[in-house]
């Protein structure tokens, strides 16, 4: 099994790339760019569909044979407030500029030219409150399988207050047995605030044949190839997440640990 733990590869331009090869998967990529001012970024889809998460700042947009204009009203992942997004189907090209300092988190999957490219913006998701007590979290919608406009991709952002447990009770989407569960592959792009603060993660499953517990610090990401897989933070510091889930049905159905069905909310 690949390293399921990646931490920043460098402060400045491309500072993630996880790819299949790289993860030993099949479905999931993703990329982060930090940049600054009139600095770019680009890509050539190739076979698989991207969402580009405009994480924080802005930048002018061109994707698609088409200009999107500047993209971006959260100047800082904690303000909370809804991201602007840009879905681009596989066999099209994309360029940003930054317009401020930016991250751009660019989430890939396989793509089946089923969709067009648009524009997802903040009028378009809503920030949605989650669990109780100490479970208790706000979720990004950007496009899960009710939103019909990917192949692949199920695209979340997830703020977990500070000294609460998030993607908790555990559970799994390990198996290809819909409508009971579904396969999916998923990554977790970490941030925190404070930036020096951590959090944990730990991704294991029924027989412990995978059962690995990683402090995770701003930036890292952490790759879910099956399991179980909560998270949580101390007290005193907020956690951020970006999750892209990817796999044979584009279906997000899952079992919680045994221990923990009476508890899922």
């Amino acid at each position: 099994m690949a390293n399921l733990l990646h931490r920043p590869q460098a402060t400045h331009g491309k500072v993630q790339e996880i790819t299949p090869e790289s993860a030993g998967w099949r479905y999931v990529g993703f990329d982060v760019h930090k940049l600054h001012a009139g600095e770019v970024a680009s890509g050539e889809t190739g076979d698989q569909e991207v969402m580009l998460v405009m994480v924080e700042g802005k930048a002018q947009f061109d994707a698609a044979g088409q200009t999107w204009g500047e993209l971006g009203d959260r100047m800082n992942v904690f303000e909370k407030i809804p991201p602007h997004c840009l879905y681009i189907p596989n066999g099209e090209s994309w360029k940003a500029v930054a317009t401020t300092d930016c991250t751009i988190a660019v989430c890939k999957a396989p793509g089946l030219s089923g969709h067009k490219a648009r524009h997802i913006g903040p009028a378009d998701i809503s920030l949605d409150e989650r669990g109780e007590g100490a479970n208790k979290r706000f979720v990004n919608v950007i496009a899960m399988d009710e939103q019909d406009f990917c192949d692949s991709l199920l695209v979340t952002e997830v703020f977990t207050p500070a000294g609460n447990w998030s993607s908790y009770p555990s559970h799994r989407h390990d198996e290809d047995n819909y409508p009971d569960i579904t396969f999916l592959e998923e990554t977790y792009y970490h941030r925190l605030n404070p930036s020096n603060g951590f959090g944990v993660q730990r991704v294991y499953t029924d027989d412990a044949s995978l059962d690995e517990t990683m402090a995770v610090h701003d930036g890292d990401v952490v790759c879910v190839p099956r399991g179980y897989h909560p998270c949580g933070t101390p007290y005193g510091i907020e956690m951020y997440y970006l999750n892209v889930m990817a796999g044979p049905l584009r279906k997000w159905r899952f079992i919680a640990a045994p221990e923990m069905e009476d508890l899922l909310v």
